[in-house]
């Protein structure tokens, strides 16, 4: 399955009867679906049904959805009110006769508010059917080119992640060859410790100085934390070529992946094997940036 982005972008017009719209998608990062719409007044029944289509397409992000209609001047029959028409003449000839003035015009007359009437075409249940028909047709279009885009974007992330987890494989790797995790390496550890020990003139429990070899040893092992983070790398590749929403199973992977170095960073026995936690720690941190931004 395609790896998908939350941030994308899709857009479509289209037009009918006189009708023009313009749809405008546009996704971000978000933990669930969050889904904001801008409609013009007349549209709120499309709410549900548009709700319904993005949710189809769209797991995981905050989309904002607007849609702009605007439609042509209609024509409608032109009717003379006549009852205003007679008053409007009455009173013209009214003043005419008192002042000595002509009657006025025919076309000032029409030019009057009120005279005229023009009825608007009363929209058919039908057209208004097909109109909004068109329009959901229109975002269906709007949605394919929002999913494209954050496929195009999700892809560019996979290939980041990709190399990020190769990075933590290569760290890892790193330490578990480390000379300092030789057993030469640990005994000579030990042996140096216990030797500014006996300079002190101490008296020292063989015993009790065994125990404590055994306990600094184990504590400076980090076998365990290498084998956990060699597990998350195979995890974290199988997930990004299932591909899908995988966004919270790769972040609580990064979780781990932080979990892990932070442990065998404070086991670090020499400063070699610190700087490579501190080297994982780093990368992990800018992976779970990424992983932030997939669905």
């Amino acid at each position: 399955m395609t790896l998908q982005s939350m941030t994308g972008f899709g857009r479509s017009d289209g037009a009918l009867d006189g009708t023009a719209w313009h749809w405008e998608l546009r996704s971000v990062n978000n933990r669930g679906l969050d889904l904001r719409l801008r409609l013009p007044p007349g549209f709120e029944a499309l709410e549900p049904k548009i709700r319904d289509r993005i949710a189809k397409s769209v797991a995981r992000g905050s989309v904002n959805a607007s849609l702009s209609v605007s439609r042509r001047t209609r024509t409608g029959e032109v009717r003379v009110n006549q009852a205003a028409l007679d008053r409007v003449v009455a009173i013209a000839t009214r003043l005419s006769e008192a002042i000595g003035a002509e009657t006025p015009r025919v076309e000032t007359l029409l030019g009057l508010k009120g005279v005229l009437d023009i009825a608007d075409e009363a929209e058919d249940e039908g057209v208004q059917a097909a109109e909004q028909a068109a329009i959901l047709a229109g975002l269906e279009v709007a949605i394919a080119a929002l999913v494209a885009s954050r496929g195009e974007e999700g892809m560019r992330l996979r290939d980041v992640v990709l190399r990020q987890v190769d990075d933590i494989a290569r760290l890892a790797q790193a330490v578990e060859a480390a000379p300092s995790r030789s057993v030469e390496a640990v005994r000579g550890r030990l042996a140096e410790q216990v030797a500014r020990l006996m300079e002190t003139g101490q008296a020292l429990d063989p015993v009790r100085l065994h125990q404590e070899a055994v306990l600094l040893a184990t504590r400076a092992d980090v076998e365990e934390e290498l084998k956990r983070l060699r597990a998350h790398v195979e995890a974290a590749r199988a997930l990004l070529v299932e591909g899908g929403a995988i966004g919270r199973r790769l972040d609580f992977l990064a979780q781990e992946f932080n979990r892990e170095a932070n442990t065998l960073t404070s086991k670090a026995a020499d400063q070699e094997v610190a700087r490579a936690g501190l080297a994982l720690k780093v990368v992990i941190d800018q992976m779970r940036e990424q992983v932030q931004n997939i669905e």
